[in-house]
């Protein structure tokens, strides 16, 4: 998969006092790699994922990147550590400047919180 095949939406789609239908989100897409901020919280941006493939190898110079699973499976290989494999309810935080690859066999959903700004695709 190459970076052109991601749909990532920075602009948040709710605000505060809004009721959020995740899952109807996550019905809706069929990207292979869908990523949208959902809202900001302060100044963190919860973020869903619904992705299937394997992103490229990036990392974020300056913050952790969390990591929930909703539903499917979800692997985070890492650099010099064993790859990470989550399932339903599952969370993992990568932490900054590590070097990281998310590889997901199945369709999957994922939460992501991540400071307001992020490239998704890396530093």
């Amino acid at each position: 998969m190459s970076q052109a095949d991601y749909a990532i939406h920075y602009q948040p789609l709710f605000t505060a006092l809004q009721t959020m239908d995740v899952q109807g989100l996550i019905d809706q897409t069929d990207d292979p790699w869908y990523n949208q901020t959902l809202i900001q919280v302060g100044d963190v941006w919860v973020r869903l994922g619904v992705m299937q493939g394997q992103f490229h190898w990036h990392k974020h110079e300056e913050q952790d990147e969390f990591f929930f699973v909703l539903d499917g499976l979800f692997r985070i290989e890492l650099e010099h550590a064993d790859t990470v494999e989550l399932g339903p309810r599952q969370a993992f935080t990568v932490p900054a400047g590590m070097l990281h690859r998310p590889v997901v066999p199945v369709r999957s959903a994922v939460l992501m919180i991540e400071k307001a700004g992020v490239i998704a695709t890396g530093d």
